[in-house]
């Protein structure tokens, strides 16, 4: 039983650093800027899944998150707002390639995936305790 533990841990914690990029991508629908402060859009991140091999010899333990990548080759969205302190001579400012629908249904399966986890977490957890009522 305890190696479902371990298979649901493993995907609550994926899907926790998923949401945390699909939350990224959102708060910086805007920036203009990128971390450094330099005048670049800030590029959209994504999470990259794995099965985790590393635990059972046979077959698939869980998932791992190996690296949460960067959409550095998306050209960014070039937007007329001559007012805005970063726009160029001609008046446009670069944001960032974040679409907005991707991002709320990722969102969204991230969420329910993380519930799923955390209901298969649950139910282990009420079989292992029925079963140590049946021993004693």
């Amino acid at each position: 039983m305890l190696k479902i533990m371990d298979i649901s841990s493993s995907g609550l914690i994926a899907q926790r650093i998923r949401m945390q990029a699909v939350a990224s991508n959102l708060a910086n629908i805007t920036s203009t800027r990128n971390e450094f402060g330099e005048l670049k859009p800030y590029e959209p991140r994504y999470v990259i899944f794995e099965a985790d091999n590393r635990i059972g010899p046979n077959g698939s333990a869980g998932v791992i998150v190996p690296e949460v990548g960067q959409d550095i080759d998306l050209p960014p969205i070039r937007k007329y707002v001559p007012t805005h302190p970063d726009a160029d001579e001609q008046g446009f400012i670069n944001l960032p390639r974040i679409n907005l629908t991707t991002e709320f249904t990722d969102a969204i399966e991230s969420g329910r995936t993380y519930d799923a986890n955390l209901g298969a977490i649950e139910v282990t957890k009420s079989m292992a305790n029925q079963t140590l009522r049946i021993i004693t």
